[in-house]
């Protein structure tokens, strides 16, 4: 923020931050959601769901990847899915396929 109190275009972009967590249908979302002069902001940064006994990463616009914050709190590469790129690609990344 500039002196003044006054919002910069990048932080009017960046917008603030939301936690949605459905437990129900296991589904977890991190958005951002905020205006830019006349215009409306909303990204998911991160969703993950749980699917048949893993983590699956369905978006991720994080700097370094959710996926490596996992692996760091020990979870295993084979219980996590890459679920943003395309079935046939995901044999070609450390992690589970499905």
């Amino acid at each position: 923020m500039k002196a003044g109190g006054v919002t910069t275009p990048l932080e009017a972009r960046q917008g603030k931050a939301f936690l949605l967590l459905d437990p129900i249908r296991e589904h977890y979302l991190l958005m951002k959601m905020g205006w830019y002069q006349d215009n409306r902001i909303k990204s998911n940064v991160i969703h993950v769901r749980l699917k048949d006994g893993k983590i699956w990463i369905e978006e991720d616009r994080t700097e370094d990847g959710i996926a490596i914050d996992l692996l760091q709190a020990g979870v295993s590469c084979e219980d996590i899915v890459l679920a943003f790129h395309p079935p046939r690609l995901r044999q070609f990344t450390e992690f589970a396929t499905a």
